[in-house]
């Protein structure tokens, strides 16, 4: 879920992928954890192996997270092939990054599937230790600040360690012919509420305006699913999501008979996972893991599994967003 706070605005933990510019989602941040209501179970990572104390980064970690044994991780298991469930289990790149994470860490990542839009504040709360869904880092989410820089919250930190690019999805056969984001002036298009794909096309359609244009008509879904569903019934003439999961889309719906994506993605942005501003201490441990997977191969093998090795990065970084 690209990736708001893409996948999925400023609030939300799931940006998904990257946005045109480094655009925001600002609703998320006014919602309490308490509208983040699960929705999809949870799972648990693999498990580390071995005494928790014989990894090699677990002494580490938080003092509270050596004695828990468990990072409790906010997702929006609706984003295939980032997370998805599967057979009552959250599935896909983020969660067996998470597992090759915790091989290093001595810990089990424990996803629980929520709202997106809520996943952030979550994180500030205290609900979860780490927000891990698709989304994507921008200087907005770091500083808790909407679209047109009002301070809405404290903020977060970024672990980064994916990378992606927006995409546009249509029905098979491309009906309207759509090519880029600049022919969706006039057109009725389909997003998930609080990504910054939402904030891509409100800005969109004001560029539309000031050209003459149409402005776009933005119908906005709670998940991904939906919007993916207004396409297909020929409601919506387009959706935006991550390339990668745009793509998978276009494979997998109906043996690859319902969508295809036009055009290359563009405007890629990292993905990271959500920390709160005040556990540097389980910050810095992440980005010290994040580098150990990348070194080792796992992490390699987890985007070779699933399709996605070109969101690989090179290093993980902290707030490497723009």
């Amino acid at each position: 879920m690209t990736a708001s706070s893409t996948r999925r605005p400023t609030a939300a933990a799931r940006t998904r992928l990257a946005a045109v510019g480094s655009l925001a989602v600002a609703g998320a941040l006014l919602l309490t954890a308490c509208g983040d209501q699960t929705e999809g179970g949870s799972s648990s990572s693999e498990s580390p192996g071995g005494s928790a104390n014989a990894a090699p980064l677990f002494s580490k970690l938080p003092a509270a997270i050596q004695k828990a044994g468990v990072i409790k991780v906010g997702t929006n298991a609706e984003y295939a092939p980032m997370e998805s469930v599967e057979g009552g289990k959250i599935v896909g790149v983020d969660p067996d990054i998470a597992a090759a994470l915790g091989k290093q860490l001595g810990v089990d990542f424990t996803f629980t599937s929520g709202s997106f839009d809520g996943l952030i504040t979550a994180v500030n709360t205290g609900r979860y230790d780490v927000a891990m869904s698709s989304i994507t880092d921008n200087k907005q989410r770091q500083e808790g600040l909407d679209d047109k820089g009002k301070k809405l919250g404290e903020g977060v930190d970024f672990v980064d360690y994916f990378t992606a690019g927006t995409a546009i999805y249509v029905k098979k056969g491309n009906p309207k012919g759509i090519k880029a984001i600049g022919d969706l002036c006039g057109q009725t298009v389909a997003v998930q509420r609080g990504t910054t794909y939402e904030e891509a096309l409100q800005a969109q359609s004001k560029t539309c305006t000031a050209g003459g244009k149409q402005a776009l008509k933005i119908e906005s879904f709670d998940n991904d699913t939906e919007a993916q569903t207004r396409v297909k019934s020929g409601g919506a003439v387009a959706g935006v999501n991550d390339y990668p999961v745009a793509v998978d889309l276009a494979r997998k719906a109906d043996g690859g008979k319902t969508f295809e994506v036009v055009g290359e993605q563009y405007e890629a942005a990292p993905f990271g996972i959500v920390v709160d501003k005040k556990n540097t201490q389980l910050r810095d441990v992440l980005k010290e893991a994040v580098d150990a997977i990348i070194k080792d191969g796992s992490y390699q093998k987890v985007l070779e599994k699933w399709g996605a090795e070109s969101g690989a990065i090179k290093a993980a970084a902290v707030n490497g967003g723009k």
